[in-house]
């Protein structure tokens, strides 16, 4: 696999990624790449996380917020968890995550708010589980 040249945008969207979602999830994606999808990774990393996420208007809690409510609505049940045990990162709070999720419960319909505080419940329960243990 070639290494491509990466500009401004794409170095300061991994710094954001890896922040947001940790050194080791970062690693992990980032060894799983193959020829096919690093075009994908490439935009992922400069248009969500660099030209978002990058962005001083709002906080990374808000922006945890935010995502995991629209991702609950989208029912993007891997997405969800991810960004859930992101906001360990992010300064997003268990209340904030629930309140985001209330917001899903109106906005976008009770079964996405339900499905996703079960992902919710699940992944804060496997997050402890892992606290524990260290």
């Amino acid at each position: 696999m070639s290494k491509p040249q990466h500009g401004d945008r794409y170095v300061e969207g991994m710094a954001t990624r890896r922040s947001v979602l940790g050194d080791a999830h970062v690693d992990r994606a980032e060894a799983a790449k193959t020829e096919f999808d690093i075009p994908f990774q490439e935009l992922i990393t400069e248009a969500a996380w660099s030209h978002v996420w990058s962005r001083p208007n709002i906080t990374k809690r808000e922006r945890s917020m935010i995502t995991i409510a629209l991702l609950a609505a989208l029912k993007q049940d891997e997405e969800v968890a991810m960004h859930i045990r992101a906001s360990v990162n992010t300064g997003a709070t268990r209340d904030d995550i629930r309140e985001a999720l209330l917001h899903v419960a109106i906005y976008a319909g009770v079964p996405a708010a339900n499905h996703a505080m079960k992902i919710a419940r699940k992944t804060f329960d496997e997050m402890d589980a892992h606290a524990g243990k260290s």
